[in-house]
């Protein structure tokens, strides 16, 4: 059985069927199990997670019984399901591989595109990577607390990616798509400066120097506007490459001259 939490909460059999899990209470306790799989939870954490101060009569029986069903939907989905949902003394784990749930695979796909010399296989392995996502992780569990450290440190995981795969395809040659693709992110993601400086060289690259300058302009007029900061010395060291055209910036790139009629 497989389980997915980048995007909503999705339990797929091993032949891919999707699972349903009835009930919001039982879909709440299975993404905290979620969080970290494999890791015990204790009964106190779901209580609150679960029902927070509207406590039922019996906290601890009203949780055994949504214990209950969830065991109960993923033994229907696939004989041997229930016992997927083990308990002990510190509490209940879901007992799944680190590649059962979408967390892990994306996470063994990053760690080995960072192993691999080859720029094209690393943008293959990240073009996987991403792919696994269906939307905002946890994305039914947004307001809820238990969610906010595992979807600020995914959501983090995901950008990080994403500058990644745009180096990599910088390696590849790839700069002129690149180009177009980023300028919706950078637009989502205005302060980040790597993706920024992955942005100029794309449109540097591909003989847009203008609008090179013009997108680290920006930049540098929001984190003055915003933050109070100036761009860091990296992005500003690139800045001044991109003014004087340093020959540096091509390092790899086939065909290209100088950029003509930039500035």
């Amino acid at each position: 059985m497989r389980f997915g939490v980048l995007g909503p909460l999705a339990v797929w059999t091993t032949d891919g069927a999707e699972v349903a899990v009835p009930g919001a209470k039982v879909r709440a306790l299975l993404a905290h199990l979620l969080v970290h799989p494999g890791h015990a939870v204790s009964a106190d954490r779901l209580i609150d997670a679960l029902w927070g101060e509207e406590l039922p009569d019996h906290p601890a029986n009203a949780l055994q019984g949504k214990v209950s069903q969830l065991r109960r939907a993923l033994e229907r989905a696939e004989p041997g399901g229930r016992a997927l949902v083990g308990a002990g003394p510190a509490g209940y784990t879901l007992r799944v591989a680190a590649d059962a749930v979408d967390t892990g695979r994306f996470a063994r796909l990053l760690q080995r595109a960072r192993a691999t010399a080859t720029p094209r296989e690393r943008v293959r392995l990240l073009d996987e990577a991403l792919g696994l996502w269906r939307g905002e992780a946890f994305a039914d569990f947004t307001d809820d607390a238990f969610a906010r450290g595992a979807i600020g440190r995914l959501e983090e995981d995901r950008l990080t990616a994403w500058e990644d795969q745009a180096e990599a395809r910088l390696d590849s040659g790839d700069h002129g798509p690149l180009a177009a693709d980023l300028a919706d992110l950078a637009v989502r993601h205005p302060l980040r400066e790597r993706l920024r400086a992955a942005q100029l060289r794309a449109l540097y690259r591909a003989g847009r120097q203008t609008e090179a300058l013009a997108a680290y302009e920006e930049l540098r007029q929001r984190l003055d506007g915003e933050l109070g900061l100036v761009p860091g010395a990296e992005l500003a060291a690139l800045h001044e490459a991109i003014l004087r055209q340093d020959p540096g910036l091509d390092a790899g790139v086939p065909g290209r001259g100088p950029v003509l009629g930039a500035g």
